[in-house]
This record gives C-alpha cells, structure tokens and sequence, in this order.
C-alpha cells in the first residue's frame, strides 16, 4: 500500500498556507549540472530531488553541497515533501537518498503532524510499515529513522490503539522481521518523552497505561529471540538497548523481571571475559537502566535483590579485565558499581552493613579508584558527592565514623591521581583534559572533607612531606590538594598553619617549578592565615613577588596577591604604594588578562582602605596609565588612522572603579569624583571614535557604568553630556548596551525630582529606534539583549519614578511590545520582560503610603482596562506552546499581581484565555478536558499565594507538552 496524497492534501495544503517559499532559483550540483527553476510552482520532480541528494554527499565543491542542503531543507520544510519522501522510499534507489528520505519523513512527523488531515493517517502507517520491511536490509541508520518516524506516528495517532500489540502479533513469527521490530519497540518509550513531540501529559499518561499493560509481552518477545537466535551477538545487543529502554521507561513489572531469563542472561555476558566490546555495553547500558529504575528499593525489593547480588558477582572480570588491560570494559564495569552505589545509597546510609546496605558496595568503587587511569575513579565523582551531601544533612558522629575510613581511602587514591608524570616539565596545565579533572578532585575533597576533619587531613598530609623526602610530583600532588581544604581550616591559633606559611615562602628556586606553582596558589588560598598573622605578611609578599617576575609563575602569583588583598585590606594598606608599583609596570610582567585584571582588583580593594584625604591622588595615579594608553592610542587614530583596541585599558579602568568603595558619610564629597570628571572626556572620546563597534561600546559602557555606580550622585555633572552621546550614537548604532547604562542612570538619578524629565526624554529618544528595531521580522527572537535591556531600563524606571513613566505617552508602547516579548524563549530577556510587568502592575497593589499611590492605581487601572485580556491570553498562550517550564513562576507572578489588582475582571480574562486553548491534538487525542479547564480556572482564582498559581500552572501546561 502506497500512502497516497491526494486531494485531502491538496486542502489541507491550503488550510495550513503551507504555499512552499521559494527556495534559491539554481542549486549547482556539479560543475557540469546547473538545476533551475526549483520547486518553483509545484513539487520538484524525483529526479531533481535525488540530483540534489547526489549534490550534498558528493559534490566536490563546498559551496555545490551548501546550496544542495539549503534547497533540500526548503523542501523537507513544504508540503511536498510527504509525497517526495515516500516515492524516494518505494524506489529504493540508493542508501543516500533512502536516508534522506526516511530522515524527512520522521522529522515531518515530529514537527509538522498536523499538515495531515485524518484520513491520511491510516495510510500513512501502513506506508511506513511496508517500507521498513522492504528496506531492513538495506542499511541500519535507515531503519532506525523509519522505526523513529512509525514510534512518533504511533504516540500522535489516537486512532492506533495497542499499536505494541499490533506490531507483534504482525511480525514476531517472522524471524527476519524481528531486528526492524525490536529497532521499533526500542525507540517507541525512548520518544515517550521526546521534546520534539508535543503530546501532552493527557495522551502521554493513556500511552504509558498502553506500554505497561503490554511490557510483559514484550519482556517474552525478547525472551523467545534470545533463544531462538542462541548468542547471535548483534541480536543481543538489540534486545538488550530494548530492555533498557522499556526499563528506562520505568513501565516493567519489577516483580516479573526479577526470576525473568533475560535478567541472567545479561549477568551471564557480563562475566564472560570473551564477550566483545559492543555487546559489553549494550550489557552495561541495560543494568545501568534496570538500577536507575529501581531508585525506591524499598518498592522493588526482589528485582533489587536480583540486581544487587548480580553486580556483587561482577568483581571478579573487572580485575580480569584490568588483567587484560581492556579499558573500555574497566569503565562499564565501574559504571556498573557506580549506579549500584547510586540506587542503594539511602539504603546504605540507612542500615550500613546490614542487607542491601552491604558495604561491600563502596570497596568496589574503592578498587575501582585504584586503577592507574585517572578516568575510571571519575565515572564515581557524583556518587561520593551525594553521599557526603546525605551524611552531612543526617549530621550523626556515628554514622560519620561508619564512612570515615572509606573517605580516607579515597583521598589517599586522590592524591595519587593528582601527581603529574615524573618527566612532566613547566607548571600544571589547567585547561586540558588532566587539568579539569584536577579541578574536579578540588571540589570533591572541599565537598566531603568534614568526614575526615578538615585540620586532620591537613596536618597528615604536612606530615608526609615534613618526615619523608617524596619525589617532586608527590610534594606537587599533595600540595595541591592541602590548597584545596586550606580555606575550610581553622586559622585561628593554629601553629601548622604557620609553619606550612614560613615553609614555603623559604621554598628554594631550585625545587621543580611545578611545585613551586602549586605553592603559590596554596598561598594564596591561605590569606585568613596571614590576616590572623600580619608578621608573615612581608616575608609572604617578598616571596609571591619573585613568583610575579617569572614568566611560568607571573598570573598564579597575581592571583595569590589579589587573595591577600581581598583578605587582608587593612594590614595591605601600609603597602598600597608597592602595589601602584605593580599596577604601574603591569604589562612588564607575563600575566594573563584575568591575572592582570585581578591584581588591579585587589589595588583598588586596598586603595579604599586609606584614609578619606590620600584617596583621590592614589586613584589618579592608579588610573593614570589606562588613561595614558587610552590617550595615545586615540592620538594615533588621528594622525595615522590606524584603528587599535582600546579594551584592555577599558576594562582595567572598570575594575578599578568597581572595586574603588571608600566609606562616605552624608555631606562629604566622594573622593572619586574628581578622578572621574578628569577621564571623562578620554572615554567619551574613545566610545565616538568607536561607536560602530559592538564589543569596543559595551566595553565603554561597562567602565561607565561602574564610574557611576562609584560616586552615585556625585556623577550628577556628568548625566547631560553622556545622556546626549548615548542618545546621539543609538539613533545611528542602537548597541543594547545604551539600554543597560540608561538603566543605571535611572537606579542613580529617577528619584531627584529635577532629573526625572530628562530621563523620560531620554527614555523616549531611546525606544523609537528600539521599537523599530524589534518590530522586524523575528525582531525579538534576533534581538534577546535588546529586549532584556530596555526592559531592564523600563523596570528601573517603575521602580524610581514610576508616575512618569505611568503619565507618559510611550508607556502604551511599551506594555505591547512586553505583551509581544512575552513569548519569547530566552532565559534573561524572558526574565526581564516578568519582571517589568508584575512590578508595574504591582505599582498599582502595594499601598506603601506614599502620596501618588491613587494616581498610579488609577494610571494602572486604566492600562490594564486597554491591555489586560490581551496580556492573559498571551501569557497562557505562551506559557502552553513556548515558554521553557523554568519560566513559569515568573509567568505566575505577573497573573498573581493581575489577579490581586481586580480579582473579578481577572476571572473572566482567563475564562476567556482558556477557551481559546485548543482541546485536541492533530492526531485526535484529547490535550485537555472541560474538568481540567474548569479545575485550573478554581485552583487560579481561588489560590491564596503566589506560589499556589505557580504550581497550578505548572500542572496545567503539562498537558500542552
């Protein structure tokens, strides 16, 4: 049977106004072959698809390939390409285009359903289930595509009932049907889930009560095919992803599994040392899915038994494999030991020793963390950190000295782990592969080390370097992880800390200059230790210094100083004039820019620690030298138009205003205004002479904005001539950065009533080029700053003066375009355009008692009277078909504060939203029922808190999803 498409399509073509767009008018698929005149005034001929097939994977020419996939994306996007994907199939022509073909219609399938209409869908399935049978063999990836196109099909067509069912009393007595069928049977629950199909939590449910109630005749299924097909290795491995897959599910009668064959099967492949690589995973996938769904134990207890004694017998091939030095088979096994450590940790911590509690569970990840590659003891990371985070909540001595000695096991595994290759030259790499893991040993030992005791450990591991004389990449590797645990230390009175400080500062230049790196760093995270001891605080400094001056050492020095100075402000003080020293000769030092940024950082935090009088002289010259660069770099754009990068001097200049906070009582002058009145007309200039560049602007902006931030009001000189450049630049380059900076300057200044007007207007001149912006095609979606940014200033806006804003013409404006942003999927803009709506209504609730409260309850009755249907509709609507589910509680803030301004106008808004929902799917399941809609209208309007709208909501757009 043939899917037809005929002039039920031809109507529906119609109905969805699916006219195709033309794609480009020539694809050039080789150099001798020019097709033209593509798909324009009807479907492309077979011969043209299949020519543009060819193109893509053949074409010697980039450029031929690229235009071949634009052309035949277009067409898998029109409606032709139901009709073209199923001829491509029947003819069978090659694996390339049956591939593209069996791709299309799986992905027509899962985004593009309801082109069809209903009586399509019958046909539809039967087509497809011809077509797996004649092309099984043809090749593998083909078949999956069009087991994934017949899983979709079935989970969307309501019609289908007990498609399992059907399916197997189809094809299980045909032994050369059963590697299509399993392909299909293993892909149907992994889509249960699927993001891309939009079945919703009521047709999901009805599909999950189908898989369950014919999961054990599935089960058989595989049973029977394991013994018909004896250690056909491929046939295992296929029933073994299906088994984990319908595990995954969690839909398998846990009791049933528990004395089925199948479950000892797997067992028996795993401690079979010839089993081959392949099938070893498929085998540790399917137990690895199998513990997963039996997470409660308690629920499960004869499957868990099953399980749990099965993987207690694996130990004995994971040292075979260690033997054979079968890495692959090493990291399943410890994957294996990992999941059961997972599944029985509430037990284990429960009844330690006892049952399933057996801790024997934690020695196989202990000789599993002995192995010599590092990899194996990472796959166990999660593990360790759930249980300490358990023993650390249950917070009992007792249970804590049951797991202490494992815990010690493995830091001393750890530690090992850590050591660098004795031949290794130069410092520790962080960015590499072995760098990040170090990285994560780091936040594991901070994460359990209370089990041990933080001093304890430190001490110990002081010890092995102060009684032995360990090779250089064991002091390396042991230093590394006291730098990890030094800040969770006790420093007070603590004489090992000291003596590990006045150690290492006497560290000679002739120790291996990984250790000397590593010593640093310990340094610098042991900054409380020189805060409680100002006499090492010399000897500390003269030392990170010669770090400074070499290159391998230079930023991880920079980094040690900026901690000390963070740390020790007021002791750093007395050495601020060393420190201008170092940030003046910056760049005579090899640091990296965030070492480099750091260490003016840690100049600036001391700079605000001396007295009130020396500051303004001290910023002048800690901002002199940016200043400088700044200057001369724009002087040489004017003579020789040579255009350089002024964003290093920009964004040091940021981290010194933003780190420079003295203390100022009321009425005295801030002793950064003057500073930063003098460099004004440097940045003002850079950020004309640079106004067409995105990142160079918002570098600008940036540094401005910590500039105000600063000195608050004391910038008030300051607001007319750089409100006019902004404005001035956005008519001609609107960078969302403008936005954000305006934002500030209303935080600063919306509440000094002589500054309002000029806001507004600045307001105004900012959202017409804005609002011209957005209002582009996809204009939103292709410009999720700006949207974040002008709502940004919107909201400070209602936040400082918000009658201003409620009197002016442009609020109209701006309510449409958040109503029109509301459905946009992207985390901060999305966040910002909430938030701007629940405090501007919000504006209208709260009666703070300040005298404007009736006037802006009236202002906000009245826009809501104009827009608020518009803006509850939208937001279900949103909330149903685009929104993340991580937006909804601010979704259900802004209903919340709608609701709390007018509860009976409120009402009838969202019974109107919610009629105008659509009840069905396109393949005739039902989304959501009368009750359903009723119940969410009472929990809605009945709800007392905010967060009772939020759970409403969250159950309620489950069933669109």
């Amino acid at each position: 049977p043939v899917f037809p498409v005929g002039p039920g399509l031809q109507l529906q073509r119609k109905a969805c106004e699916m006219a195709v767009a033309p794609g480009p008018r020539a694809v050039c698929l080789t150099a001798s072959l020019c097709l033209t005149r593509a798909m324009e005034g009807g479907k492309p001929s077979l011969a043209l698809v299949y020519q543009a097939v060819q193109a893509l994977y053949h074409d010697p020419d980039p450029a031929g390939k690229e235009r071949a996939s634009l052309w035949l994306g277009e067409l898998q996007r029109s409606m032709y390409a139901w009709e073209v994907s199923d001829q491509l199939l029947q003819l069978k022509q090659d694996v390339e285009s049956c591939y593209f073909a069996a791709q299309t219609m799986k992905m027509k399938i899962q985004t593009s359903f309801y082109e069809l209409p209903p009586e399509t869908h019958n046909a539809l399935r039967d087509s497809l289930l011809t077509h797996i049978q004649n092309l099984k063999d043809l090749s593998p990836i083909i078949v999956t595509q069009l087991a994934l196109a017949i899983a979709d099909l079935a989970l969307q067509m309501a019609s289908w009932k007990g498609c399992v069912h059907t399916l197997i009393e189809k094809y299980n007595n045909d032994i050369s049907s059963m590697p299509f069928l399993i392909e299909i049977l293993t892909v149907l629950p992994e889509e249960v889930h699927s993001r891309s199909l939009r079945i919703g939590a009521n047709r999901r449910t009805e599909i999950i009560e189908d898989l369950a109630y014919y999961s054990s005749t599935v089960v058989t299924l595989l049973t029977t095919c394991v013994e018909k097909t004896g250690n056909d290795e491929k046939m295992l491995i296929k029933v073994f992803r299906c088994l984990g897959s319908w595990f995954n599910l969690g839909v398998l009668d846990s009791n049933f599994m528990a004395s089925n064959q199948l479950l000892m099967v797997l067992f028996q492949v795993l401690q079979r040392d010839e089993t081959s690589t392949n099938l070893h995973e498929a085998s540790s996938d399917c137990v690895c899915s199998a513990l997963y769904a039996i997470e409660n134990v308690d629920t499960n207890v004869a499957l868990a038994l099953q399980l749990f004694q099965g993987v207690l017998t694996l130990e004995t091939a994971y040292h075979m494999a260690v033997a054979r030095e079968d890495l692959d088979k090493v990291l399943n096994y410890c994957r294996i030991f990992t999941e059961l450590c997972e599944t029985f940790l509430e037990t284990t911590v429960r009844t330690p020793g006892q049952g399933m509690g057996d801790l024997r569970t934690l020695e196989l990840l202990l000789i599993c963390a002995g192995h010599p590659q590092y990899e194996v003891v990472e796959i166990s990371f999660n593990f360790w950190y759930r249980l300490g985070e358990h023993l650390y909540k249950i917070n009992d001595p007792t249970l804590h000295a049951i797991f202490r000695p494992y815990i010690q096991r493995l830091l001393h595994c750890l530690a090992r782990h850590c050591q660098l290759d004795p031949d290794h030259e130069g410092i520790p790499e962080d960015t590499d592969d072995f760098g990040e893991f170090r990285m994560r040993v780091s936040d594991l030992v901070k994460d359990v080390i209370f089990l041990v005791g933080s001093m304890e450990c430190f001490a110990q591991l002081y010890s092995t370097l102060k009684d032995g004389n360990p090779p250089w990449e064991v002091t390396e590797a042991v230093l590394f992880i006291m730098a990890s645990i030094a800040k969770s230390v006790d420093p007070e009175n603590n004489p090992t800390l000291t003596e590990v400080l006045q150690q290492i500062v006497l560290l000679p230049e002739s120790v291996h200059m990984a250790v000397r790196y590593t010593s640093i760093e310990l340094v610098g995270e042991m900054s409380e230790v020189v805060d409680r001891n100002p006499r090492f605080l010399d000897s500390v400094l003269n030392y990170l210094m010669k770090g400074l001056r070499e290159k391998p050492l230079a930023s991880a020095a920079a980094k040690a100083i900026h901690n000390i100075c963070s740390v020790c402000r007021d002791h750093m003080a007395q050495h601020f004039h060393g420190l201008l020293d170092i940030a003046r000769s910056l760049d005579s030092f090899a640091l990296s820019t965030e070492a480099a940024v750091g260490l003016l950082k840690g100049t600036a935090l001391v700079l605000a620690r001396l007295p009130l009088e020396k500051i303004a002289e001290c910023l002048s010259d800690l901002c002199a030298v940016q200043v400088m660069a700044l200057k001369k770099l724009l002087t040489e754009q004017s003579t020789n138009g040579k255009s350089a990068d002024p964003t290093v001097w920009l964004d040091r200049l940021a981290v010194i205003f933003r780190h420079t906070n003295p203390i100022v009582e009321n009425g005295q002058t801030h002793p950064c205004q003057k500073v930063i009145q003098e460099i004004w007309p440097v940045l003002s200039e850079t950020l004309n002479t640079h106004q067409a560049d995105n990142r160079i602007v918002e570098r600008c902006c940036r540094c401005l904005r910590f500039a105000v931030r600063c000195v608050g009001k004391g910038s008030a000189s300051l607001l007319q001539p750089l409100v006019t450049q902004m404005v001035g630049v956005y008519q001609v380059y609107p960078h969302s950065c403008f936005l954000y900076l305006g934002s500030i300057l209303v935080d600063e200044y919306g509440m000094e009533e002589g500054c309002r007007q000029g806001l507004l207007d600045m307001l105004q001149a900012l959202c017409m080029p804005t609002f011209q912006l957005l209002e582009q095609p996809n204009g939103l979606r292709n410009h999720p700053d700006t949207v974040d940014d002008l709502f940004r200033l919107a909201t400070r806006f209602v936040q400082r003066s918000p009658v201003t804003l409620l009197s002016s013409s442009i609020i109209i404006h701006i309510i449409q375009c958040a109503i029109a942003a509301t459905s946009l999927d992207h985390r901060d803009a999305n966040c910002s355009v909430m938030k701007f709506v629940r405090d501007l209504i919000h504006t209208g609730v709260a009666n703070d008692h300040e005298e404007d409260f009736e006037v802006r309850k009236r202002l906000i009755g009245q826009a809501m009277e104009q827009h608020g249907q518009q803006l509850v509709t939208q937001l279900m609507h949103s909330c149903c078909f685009c929104l993340p589910p991580y937006t909804l509680p601010d979704v259900a803030e802004v209903l919340w504060e709608v609701m709390v301004f007018d509860r009976p106008t409120f009402c009838r808004w969202l019974e109107s939203a919610l009629k105008g929902l659509p009840k069905e799917t396109s393949g005739g399941a039902v989304t959501v029922t009368h009750k359903q809609l009723t119940d969410f209208h009472k929990q809605v309007t009945s709800a007392e808190e905010c967060k009772q709208v939020c759970w409403a909501i969250r159950e309620f757009t489950r069933l669109f999803r």
